[in-house]
């Protein structure tokens, strides 16, 4: 039955968000330590489950659609699983689908929690680094303006910690 593949999908959604999920703490924990190789590592490892899950995204639309046909009903690539619900009528098989839903809905939503605390974190380090630069080589001067070569410049130039005299 076409429900199984669907479903079957779903399980397999639910543990790839579950990896996903490991590699978002992992992450957290490499940004604080600020181990970029490891960074760049998970990165890559996230970039090949990510290319899971559309293959898994595939493989749920083509089996909405023959479920869809063994029911009677035209195949629509953007039917939802709640659109699914109100045609079948097995009280287990719908519960069943709705709990892979919630499960799958709240690793989705965790996930995008732990992202945005992944982005603060990369935010807050590069703010840091721009900080420690401008301490050393002073404060970048505004140069959005033209200034002809010709003439001489005026104002102070960067005064950093290296640009001292002692």
């Amino acid at each position: 039955m076409s429900l199984d593949a669907i479903l079957h999908t779903m399980t397999e959604l639910n543990e790839v968000h579950d990896n996903l999920l490991d590699m978002a703490e992992q992450k957290r924990h490499v940004i604080v330590k600020n181990e970029v190789d490891k960074l760049s590592h998970l990165v890559a490892r996230e970039n090949k489950l990510l290319k899971r899950i559309e293959e898994l995204d595939t493989q749920r639309i083509e089996a909405t659609g023959n479920f869809l046909i063994e029911k009677g009903y035209k195949p629509n690539p953007k039917v939802t699983i709640s659109d699914l619900t109100k045609i079948i009528f097995n009280i287990d098989e719908k519960r069943t689908l709705l709990e892979e839903q919630k499960r799958l809905l709240a690793k989705i939503r965790k996930l995008r929690e732990l992202n945005q605390l992944n982005q603060q974190l990369i935010e807050h380090s590069l703010a840091y680094i721009d900080y420690s630069l401008d301490l050393m080589v002073g404060p970048p001067e505004d140069e959005v303006f033209y200034h002809n070569p010709n003439q001489p410049a005026s104002g102070i130039k960067r005064l950093g910690i290296f640009d001292t005299k002692a």
